[in-house]
């Protein structure tokens, strides 16, 4: 059990800066009061990580570099260095400690503590103060267990308030009593302390979860660099954390590797983004892109919107066929042959050869702008060996001078005419002639016409495109031209993007590897993936391990089984999510006698949920927004909008249920449920919407409603063929 330390003293007494940092052979402890020993690690730790950036900030690099552009590249370098050892000052520098029964270095006898931390810290003599919990020697804190111990005497956790240590917890890996193995010990469900972070208030975007690791999370943070890996994570068990401590461990093993590729994150949308950004800079990493589909592929304004069967039809895969076709279809044979007169001499190639070298170069199916880059060099290169024929000894400046010459550029440009992304794309979906000929046996008559805009555009400024023509825009660029490959990319919410938007993610990792994290139950567009298969292989990934993760850390037991009634109508493949946290009175139903009485309800349970500590989210359907905004203004109530910082003063957030997915909140409110199912295009989507609703709470969730809630959520109702799931919450009733 945590053992408890006095309070916290803002100025921890002074201790030998080395005291207990490496193994305690010859050091001095007080094992009288271990809690007064810790505490003075960590003020020493603190005091050595500021030495550190101290000593980043004072190196001269005035004689070390060969000239300014070095001298750039390295102060940048040292910047960023700076920027990493800064000591967060609510932040833990470490979490946990491990005593290894023998030390590691066989050839002395150091090496038998360590303690684990966001970022390595050394003293003076470079002997390690915390380290690295991506370094090797940390990986026992998360796998370690009684049943194998991996060398571990004992583990200890800490527990902190803001930056001060108040508390820390042992666990006994090896010689366990019967009553520590039936509480648990060594395990997540035994440990009060990890309980405790998990549960921690939610103020401000997401945090980091080095502290609370499992060893299931563990063994995808630490997969290899070429290895991609496809995460199916039930809410709440920390898929999204899961990929971006990967993206961390990555860059501390292979940081040279991926800082000449780079790295990114692609979330669903900007407000995931803001909720996420400070997550890695906390673990030092700062270089990280992050990004949305959209703007990946913002090639063109999108000023338009989709019907969903437009969209639909726009994210098939078979629309990349339709466009290898039509950027090739100015591709034409010559009916003439090439004639070039050099000096006195004038040299002819046949019609018949330059087609054989053009359907040579569409056979091979390389892009478009580079069989045209090559073209005119193989045409050069048939001139050549005629005049080698004739007794000339031509070199290659003769062959670029002849690639260069006017005829030869001008028949390149009647057989391969230079081809703009845009243009081909307009054509296609303006031109129905043009589109019937592209689209032979591949989209029907029907799915033509459905493609074709009612008002052809006039030009690609002028032209209403929608986020599903930016992707085709981007197939058409990269059929043209190589889009550029990056080392690793964290692909998330990926149930949701259709399979031509896994080719734009997909050709961003060709080289690369792949962290794919999503939820098969929480697709909520029209043209979710309805198996990992088959999206990974449109990611160009299909060799690609899936990993499914089910235990949750964040939503209470009986919120994840009231919410996973609904899984055998929305996902019925997958296993019921479970937890390991138990939240007394953690859901309740509340009942609203009419319509209008429903916002004063929902602002109630607001009022309600702000008496307890952390954030509070309000969800509804987007349409109802308007309506509980002027509830709550009537109330008094401040409110931030999805993505704005919450602080200690605004813990409110309203919240479109089109925008929940991805964000937490300690305490949610649902407001109608109903509702939000039929906003949605089909109930299947709607209820998979109200599922990601319902599954945003970390402590409680209070669901408001008028209207019947959906039949499997109330227990009356069961998808067509399929059973309560196992282990639901029985039905609430509701409270008036």
């Amino acid at each position: 059990m945590p053992t408890p330390g006095p309070a916290a003293d803002p100025t921890p007494p002074p201790t030998p800066p080395h005291a207990d940092a490496v193994p305690a052979h010859g050091r001095h402890v007080d094992a009288a009061d271990p809690l007064r020993t810790e505490r003075a690690h960590l003020a020493a730790s603190r005091t050595a990580l500021r030495a550190m950036r101290h000593d980043a900030e004072s190196l001269d690099i005035r004689d070390v570099t060969a000239n300014w552009v070095n001298a750039e590249v390295l102060r940048g370098e040292i910047e960023q260095r700076i920027k990493s050892l800064a000591d967060l000052v609510d932040t833990p520098l470490f979490f946990g400690r491990l005593d290894y029964r023998h030390p590691l270095d066989a050839e002395s006898e150091s090496g038998t503590r360590f303690y684990i931390g966001r970022r390595h810290v050394h003293d003076a003599e470079g002997d390690p103060m915390v380290i690295d919990w991506r370094a090797p020697v940390s990986q026992p804190f998360y796998r370690a267990s009684p049943s194998d111990p991996q060398g571990v005497e004992l583990r200890r956790r800490f527990g902190y308030d803001g930056g001060s240590l108040t508390a820390y917890e042992d666990e006994h890996l090896t010689h366990l009593t019967d009553e520590e193995r039936a509480r648990g010990a060594g395990t997540a469900a035994g440990s009060a302390l990890l309980q405790r972070e998990i549960e921690r208030p939610r103020v401000g975007p997401m945090r980091d979860i080095v502290a609370t690791i499992q060893p299931e999370q563990d063994a995808i943070v630490r997969s290899p660099l070429g290895t991609t890996l496809c995460v199916q994570g039930a809410p709440g068990t920390g898929k999204t954390a899961v990929g971006l401590h990967r993206v961390a461990f990555l860059l501390y093993a292979h940081r040279e590797r991926l800082a000449r590729s780079g790295t990114l994150v692609v979330g669903p949308n900007a407000s995931f983004l803001r909720y996420i950004e400070q997550v890695l800079p906390a673990l030092g990493e700062l270089e990280v892109r992050q990004s949305t589909v959209a703007d990946l592929v913002a090639h063109v304004e999108v000023r338009a919107v989709d019907t969903p069967a437009v969209a639909l039809l726009k994210g098939d895969a078979r629309m990349a066929e339709v466009l290898r076709r039509a950027v090739r279809a100015g591709v034409s044979m010559p009916t003439e042959p090439l004639v070039l007169v050099r000096g006195s001499r004038t040299w002819r190639v046949p019609a018949h050869e330059i087609e054989e070298l053009v359907r040579e170069l569409l056979d091979r199916e390389i892009r478009y702008g580079a069989a045209g880059e090559a073209l005119p060099q193989r045409i050069a290169h048939a001139v050549l060996v005629r005049m080698e024929r004739s007794g000339e000894a031509p070199d290659d400046r003769v062959q670029a001078a002849v690639a260069r010459s006017a005829p030869v550029k001008a028949l390149v440009k009647a057989v391969w005419p230079v081809v703009d992304p845009a243009k081909v794309v307009l054509r296609l979906l303006s031109d129905a002639a043009f589109l019937a000929e592209q689209a032979s046996g591949v989209l029907s008559e029907e799915e033509q016409r459905l493609l074709l805009w009612e008002k052809p555009a006039r030009g690609v400024r002028s032209a209403k495109w929608s986020a599903a023509d930016a992707v085709l825009v981007d197939e058409a660029r990269d059929l043209v031209e190589r889009t550029p490959s990056l080392g690793h990319v964290v692909l998330d919410e990926a149930q949701d993007l259709s399979p031509m938007q896994y080719r734009a993610v997909g050709r961003r990792c060709s080289t690369g590897s792949a962290t794919v994290l999503g939820d098969l139950a929480q697709g909520t567009t029209p043209w979710a993936t309805g198996g990992w298969e088959e999206a990974l292989t449109h990611l160009g990934k299909p060799e690609a391990a899936v990993s499914e993760l089910t235990e949750g850390f964040r939503v209470p037991r009986q919120v994840i089984a009231y919410a996973s009634r609904l899984l055998p109508a929305i996902a019925p493949e997958l296993s019921e999510a479970t937890s390991v946290r138990e939240s007394a009175g953690s859901l309740e139903i509340l009942a609203a006698s009419a319509p209008e009485e429903l916002p004063r309800r929902a602002v109630a349970a607001c009022r309600d949920a702000l008496t307890h500590e952390g954030s509070v989210g309000l969800i509804a359907a987007d349409a109802a927004l308007p309506e509980l905004s002027e509830a709550l203004e009537a109330a008094g109530l401040p409110y931030l909008s999805p993505g704005e910082e919450t602080s200690a003063g605004r813990r409110l957030t309203l919240v479109a249920a089109s925008l929940a997915k991805g964000l937490e909140y300690d305490y949610v409110v649902v407001a109608e449920p109903a509702g939000i199912v039929a906003a949605e295009p089909d109930e299947r989507t709607g209820l998979r919407r109200l599922y990601v609703a319902l599954t945003r709470a970390v402590s409680g969730l209070a669901v408001v409603h008028h209207a019947p809630v959906p039949a499997l959520l109330s227990g009356t109702g069961a998808a067509p063929g399929a059973a309560a799931p196992p282990g639901a919450a029985p039905a609430a009733s509701p409270t008036v």
